[in-house]
């Protein structure tokens, strides 16, 4: 019960700081037939909005079959409408043993995560320095706008987290999958990364590049 007191508590302050100006009667609920903008998803008419436009009912835990043994499950406001202008969403991160969350950054969003489950490694790189941290359950790590940032799972069983989004429907780059999941040629990559030719065919084999 502590545990869901302080996910709400959290959530909750990230949606105020982040929408000071907005007050409790502003919304507008995605109209998701509709392609989004830059400044989000056009409103849906308020006589077709429901109540069932402000729940998502599948935070379960992800699949964590696949080569990073991770699974994350996502509240935005692609599966969320009512998140649309909020800025806040929220995922479930279930990592695996010995798995990860990938070195990736998030252009567009801060992110808190609140550990529940087992125990991680995280940090964050900045062009000058690493902040590296191993966290166990009832811990809050913070990862800053725009900066590269992981999660290597380092207990002995599966490691589960929560965190929350500065954004209704964050971006995610993963550092590998942009590297080696593309056209770009691999003597280019040589040059531009050191690594070796047969080492750069074979993270390209997984991340389904080419060239």
């Amino acid at each position: 019960m502590k545990m869901i007191q302080i996910i709400v508590f959290i959530f909750a302050l990230i949606s105020y700081t982040s929408n000071a100006t907005s007050s409790a009667k502003d919304f507008c609920v995605a109209n998701l037939l509709i392609p989004t903008t830059p400044s989000g998803f056009p409103c849906k008419p308020q006589s077709l909005v429901t109540a069932n436009d402000f729940v998502f009912s599948g935070f379960v835990a992800g699949n964590t079959e696949n080569r990073f043994r991770l699974g994350v499950t996502t509240a935005s406001v692609q599966n969320l409408p009512g998140l649309n202008g909020l800025g806040i969403s929220a995922a479930r991160i279930d990592v695996g043993f010995n798995g990860t969350v990938p070195m990736h950054l998030h252009p567009d969003a801060s992110e808190i995560s609140i550990m529940v489950e087992g125990q991680m490694i995280v940090g964050f790189i900045t062009p000058t320095s690493l902040f590296v941290k191993t966290i166990n359950a009832g811990d809050v790590f913070v990862f800053p706008q725009g900066l590269l940032h992981f999660q290597v799972n380092s207990g002995s069983g599966t490691a589960v987290s929560f965190s929350a989004f500065t954004s209704s429907d964050p971006s995610m780059q993963v550092l590998d999958e942009l590297l080696f999941g593309n056209s770009l040629q691999t003597a280019t990559l040589q040059k531009t990364t050191l690594l070796d030719p047969q080492q750069i065919m074979k993270l390209k084999a997984v991340f389904g590049g080419s060239g």
